[in-house]
Order: C-alpha cells, then sequence, then structure tokens
C-alpha cells in the first residue's frame, strides 16, 4: 500500500514522528496522494500556498513565534504583560517558561520544510504548464522558504536536524557549517529560478527573487558575524563571498522596483484614513497609510479578513495581540483593542534618541514610540496586573480601532476593510520580515557606505527619508541607524548577537523604572546572571523543545545551558514574591 506524507501533514519531529491521521492512501480516491498529486499547474500552485501558510499557524503561540521571541530577546523591550506572562519574561532573560514551549515554532517550521521538500521531490510531475518559467518561479519560492524556515530555526536553536527529503528519519543536529551551507544553496538556486518582475507587476505575499537576495545578505552577515567566518559555505563545497552579496544587493536596490515610501510612519497601521482622522498625532502630521502593500515591504506573513482561530487555519496577527495594552477603554484610543502588554519599551532607547545630536528632529521616534502619559492620558492601564510597565508603549505593531462619523468606536480599523470587529480576529496587520530600508543599511554596513540609492549611502538615503543630515558612514554609525530605523521588527537580538554587543543589553535593562501592580520598581534580570546565561547558552540559543528530545529516543541532545534550573522563571522576580 503506497503512502505520502501530504503537504498538510502534521510534522511533530524533524521527520520522524508523523500523526496518523496525516497519511494519504492511493486506494482512497477520493483523496489527492502520490498517483494523483500534483498534476496541475494549479496543484502546484495550491502545494507552495501550503508552504507558507505554516507561518500563519504558528502564530496559535505568539509566544513561540521567532518574532516575538527576537523582539524580546533584544534591548529595546521588557518582558510586561502580567504574573502570567511568563513566556515574555523569560524570552527577555534566555530563560525557559514551559515544558515543550517552542513545540509550536518546531512543528510549523518541520511542517514547512517537509511540504518544501515534497514540493521539490513531486514538481516534475505536473504538466500542462502555461510555461517553463512558471515552473521556476514556484521552485524558487519553494527553496526560498525551506531557507528561511531552517534560518529561523537555527537563530533560535543553534543547531537542529537537517531534513532535506520526505524520507522518514529519526535524525541529529547538524552542525552550523552543514545548516548554513544548505541554508545559502537553497537561497542562490531561488535567486537563480526566480522572476525578474518588478514591484508592483508582483504576486501579493509571495516570496521573489528581490527577497532572497536580500536575506542571503541576512543570513551572510549574520553567519560570518556570529560564528567569525569570512564566507558563507554551500552544500556543493564553494563559499558565497561578501563580493557576491554586494553584487545581489545591488541588484535588487537597483532592478527591483522596491524603494523607500516618502514618510516612513505611513506605513503602520495607525495612519489608516479610519483611524487618523480621530488621532490627532497621525492627523496633525497630515500622515496617510500606504497599506501594506506597499513599495517598501518586501516580505511579509499575511493576513486575512475572515477571521479563523484554528491551529491548522490562523488568519490574524497575534503577536499584534500579545503586544496590545491591557484592559483596554475608550481613553487608549487608537490602540483600542485589548491585549497582553507584552514588550513595553525600555526607556533607554526613549532617552538613547532623544540625546543622540545626530538624531535631533527625527520624526521617527514619536512615530515609533507611544507615552502614554503624553498620548493617551485617559488611559488608566491595569495597576492590578501590569509589570514591568515603563509607560512607553511600541506602535509598529499595537493593534489599532477605528471610530465612523458618528464617532463609533470599532475595536479593529479592519472593519472598515471587509473585516472583523473585534479585538483578536480584527488585527489584520502583515508581520513584515523584510524592508527595502533594511536592504539599504545592510549595503552601508558590507560597502563601508558606498552611494547607492539616489545618489546617496543606503544610511543617508534612510536618514533623508527621516528628514536628518548626512553623516560619514562608520559601523558605529549604521548601528545607530538599524537600531532606530528598524526598532521593533524583530532586528535588534540578531544584529546584537552578530556585533558581539548583547552587553548592552544589561546596560540598558538593568535597573530601569517600573510599576509592577502599579508599585513603583527596578527591573532586574533575577538572580541569573545574563551574560552568565548568554554564554552557558552558546550564545542565546533557546531550549529544543522538551517532548522533541524524549520522542528521539537519545538521538536528538538538548542544546546546553538549559540545566532544570533554568527551566521556570516563576518565583525568580521580585513581583512573584508575594
Amino acid at each position: 500500500m503506497k503512502r505520502l506524507y501530504m503537504i498538510f501533514a502534521l510534522l511533530v519531529s524533524a521527520g520522524v514522528f508523523i500523526g496518523c491521521d496525516s497519511f494519504l492512501d492511493t486506494e482512497n480516491l477520493t483523496k489527492k496522494d502520490t498517483s494523483n498529486f500534483p498534476k496541475s499547474e494549479v496543484d502546484a500552485r495550491q502545494m507552495v500556498t501550503g508552504i507558507y501558510t505554516v507561518m500563519n499557524n504558528g502564530l496559535t503561540d505568539p509566544e513561540s513565534d521567532p518574532f516575538f521571541v527576537f523582539e524580546l530577546a533584544g534591548d529595546d523591550r521588557l518582558g510586561g504583560g502580567s504574573q502570567s506572562n511568563v513566556g515574555a519574561q523569560s524570552c527577555d532573560r534566555i530563560m525557559n517558561w514551559e515544558i515543550s514551549a517552542f513545540e509550536r515554532f518546531w512543528e510549523t517550521r518541520y511542517q514547512g520544510i517537509f511540504r518544501a521538500n515534497s514540493a521539490i521531490a513531486t514538481m516534475d510531475n505536473v504538466t500542462g504548464w502555461t510555461s517553463e518559467k512558471t515552473k521556476d518561479y514556484l521552485l524558487s519560492e519553494v527553496y526560498f522558504l525551506r531557507a528561511f524556515y531552517y534560518f529561523q530555526l537555527a537563530q533560535v536553536f543553534g543547531e537542529v536536524p537537517l531534513v532535506v527529503s520526505t524520507v522518514a528519519e529519526n535524525l541529529p543536529k547538524a552542525s552550523a557549517d552543514e545548516i548554513y551551507a544548505q541554508i545559502a544553496s537553497d537561497l542562490k538556486t531561488a535567486i537563480e529560478l526566480g522572476s525578474t518582475a518588478k514591484w508592483p507587476a508582483l504576486e501579493v505575499g509571495h516570496a521573489t527573487k528581490w527577497v532572497a537576495e536580500a536575506i542571503m545578505a541576512r543570513v551572510w552577515m549574520f553567519y560570518t558575524g556570529f560564528y567569525k567566518k569570512s564566507e558563507l559555505p554551500l552544500v556543493d563545497g564553494g563559499t558565497v563571498t561578501k563580493a557576491q552579496v554586494v553584487t545581489w544587493l545591488e541588484d535588487c536596490i537597483q532592478n527591483s522596483g522596491h524603494g523607500l515610501v516618502t514618510d516612513q510612519r505611513n506605513l503602520w497601521p495607525y495612519t489608516n484614513p479610519f483611524t487618523a482622522k480621530d488621532y490627532p498625532y497621525a492627523r496633525d502630521n497630515g500622515l496617510v497609510w500606504e497599506t501594506d502593500e506597499n513599495m517598501e515591504n518586501m516580505f511579509a506573513v499575511k493576513m486575512s479578513n475572515a477571521g479563523s482561530f484554528s491551529d491548522n487555519d490562523l488568519r490574524h496577527n497575534r503577536v499584534v495581540e500579545f503586544f496590545g495594552v491591557r484592559k483596554s477603554s475608550a481613553g487608549a484610543f487608537p490602540f483600542t483593542p485589548q491585549g497582553y502588554s507584552n514588550g513595553p519599551v525600555c526607556t533607554a532607547i526613549w532617552n538613547d534618541w532623544a540625546a543622540d545630536p545626530d538624531y535631533a528632529g527625527d520624526y521617527r521616534r514619536l512615530g515609533s514610540i507611544c507615552k502614554r502619559a503624553d498620548e493617551i492620558p485617559d488611559y488608566a492601564g491595569d495597576d492590578k496586573k501590569e509589570v514591568e510597565n515603563t509607560d512607553l508603549l511600541a506602535k509598529k505593531y499595537l493593534g489599532c480601532g477605528a471610530k465612523d462619523d458618528a464617532g463609533t468606536i470599532y475595536e479593529s480599523y479592519a472593519y472598515f476593510y471587509g473585516g472583523d470587529n473585534d479585538k483578536q480576529t480584527g488585527l489584520t496587520q502583515s508581520l513584515v520580515w523584510l524592508r527595502f530600508a533594511d536592504v539599504l543599511l545592510m549595503h552601508s554596513e558590507l560597502t563601508d557606505g558606498k552611494q547607492i540609492y539616489n545618489g546617496k549611502s543606503g544610511l543617508n538615503a534612510v536618514r533623508q527619508r527621516a528628514k536628518l543630515n548626512d553623516v560619514a558612514y562608520s559601523l558605529e554609525a549604521i548601528k545607530k541607524e538599524r537600531r532606530y530605523e528598524l526598532c521593533f521588527e524583530a532586528m535588534r537580538w540578531n544584529d546584537l548577537r552578530r556585533w558581539g554587543d548583547v552587553a548592552v543589553i544589561v546596560t540598558n535593562q538593568e535597573g530601569n523604572d517600573i510599576l509592577n501592580e502599579g508599585k513603583a520598581g527596578k527591573y532586574t534580570f533575577g538572580s541569573h546572571d545574563f551574560m552568565e546565561r548568554y554564554n552557558a547558552t552558546n550564545g542565546g540559543f533557546f531550549k529544543i523543545p522538551d517532548s522533541q528530545v524524549t520522542l528521539s529516543e537519545g538521538v536528538l541532545v538538548q542544546n546546553d545551558g538549559w540545566e532544570e534550573e533554568f527551566d521556570h522563571i516563576k518565583g525568580d522576580l521580585p513581583y512573584f514574591k508575594k
């Protein structure tokens, strides 16, 4: 009896343990299997769509999603939330918070990898292509997504099993060099097969050649920086050099059609017309939303206006939900949707930004951070539950309400675009993983500030957009610009790791003035020294889900630094000690 782990299979361990209901049988003529799928171009497109959806489905547990983890692990947010939000507080301190804390992330990314492997193995079964190029373009997306998922796994866990076929095997961890060689090889293939169509003649929500070129640069910079290497390996024994990465970036910058929108603030939903007209900051600054489908947003997890809470069909952005204000009210407008108050902004970035003469008058500071006392003074918050409250909120991924002409408040602006009037399923903002501004800044960092965009270096092009004067290139200048331009976009943690600057997290967070359940206090990492934790975990790699280690029967070895004493943060912090 012939069977296939199909594209909707639940991959529980790296190619090993598959749920029984995931097997599809060729003897059942009513279902798709290896004998009848994929056969058509429509089938092929459905197969590729299934690889993308794992990013949405992973958001059912946002505390284990890499976007959330990278945000909380850096220095510009604290954990926050309430006593029950130990996931955010643990990510902030490189601690664990529950058994198999990263289970959902592990499952969905390996599910996506398995779907990609299946697509690569079966794409030649398709006949009747509208053009041979269509097949190449779809394969480009498949190779890109496999690389992207492995990159996320490698940044969170370090060494993980490397599965590149549909054969079920109980595999140990591969080395970092092996994993990054596969990532680089897949990205190189994605670049070679990808479409040269320019924005806006691109399919919304799809990875393109240009995205693959930019992510190759991100991979190269993290691997060479974190692991102290000079080149990025390839599976065939070759390497990707800095010069090749720069060439790809310049191709992306000059030929993709992507560019910077006029005002960075117009990228964020608080500038949408149904919110901005009643939000003084947006209205008085004449801000006009570019929508999520703009020339600057290059790769994002897309959401749907048709709300769903299914584990295998999540259509809204739960990261936004977890960063939302707690115990909301009309006084919180425009940040009306109620959430869990995770990720309050660290006071260091607020103060550093204001004090830096190179950033005098930078509109992005108030465009990125809401000081509650100034912008939403009628919002009382929740003194009975909020911990690590700094009075500062990150605007980019805060849920936004809206008002009709009669002044009635709606839970989400999405209602006016056909979405739900709901504090959860109405959160339809895309989760952006790559912006063109990042491409420009990576190019500057790799070329020491070479001119590339409108007669300027990437660094100064981004600064010009923020109405700031040009500065001479230096690594210190690029570090500051990346911190401010890309704040709250899941970039900072891995930037600090590749630069070797993780110790600034302690400097910026320790001793912050905070409110814990309404009582004044100071932020602390608890009884465990943060840098000792960072070093013990070989550079900030998190705990592999316990269930995966158990299921492997000793083949998969737990990461270093995760002895039982680091399993649960509860009881280690002052506001848990009653």
